[in-house]
């Protein structure tokens, strides 16, 4: 809803790239908006994940849709080292991508305020929703203490669904 309602914009391809590519990998604002070309390896379909806060990088898996909306964001960006970019073709601010994600949720007539960093908690809840085991969770994540992943573990409404099954 969040990224259908982002595309309606000005800047629609961009701003539902970035909700989309920030709730896939689960990457936290200043991630997001640091992302550059040199990451991506469009051949193998993969992304190579830089965290901040001392976090643990990763290569993360593409899907279709994610390659196909980079390839045309990359054909419609000048030249930039940056993915995402402003009009003006400085690389985005978490504080112009926070603005973005408020806006497209009061847009798609969310009754609470959204904030960047609830993609990011999406991204673990629905992991974890699919079954996904903690251990692999933290590492795509990012996160160094396991403690901080097991919130997303422990709201799981499928974490006991294969007990007891004969």
């Amino acid at each position: 809803m969040l990224i259908e309602t982002a595309r309606s914009n000005r800047h629609g391809h961009r701003d539902s790239t970035m909700i989309l590519i920030a709730y896939r990998h689960g990457l936290r604002p200043a991630e997001l908006v640091d992302l550059r070309w040199s990451q991506f390896d469009f051949g193998g379909s993969r992304v190579h994940v830089r965290r901040i806060k001392n976090g643990v990088p990763s290569v993360h898996p593409l899907k279709g849709d994610e390659l196909r909306a980079l390839r045309k964001l990359q054909r419609e960006t000048d030249n930039s080292e940056y993915v995402f970019v402003t009009e003006r073709g400085s690389p985005f601010s978490t504080a112009g991508y926070a603005k973005m994600v408020e806006r497209a949720g009061r847009e798609a007539g969310f009754e609470f305020g959204v904030h960047p960093h609830m993609l990011r908690h999406a991204c673990g809840f629905k992991l974890a929703n699919d079954a996904v085991d903690t251990r692999s969770l933290q590492l795509y994540i990012g996160h160094k203490n396991i403690q901080h992943t097991v919130r997303y573990t422990e709201l799981s409404a499928t974490r006991f669904k294969d007990f007891w099954r004969d």
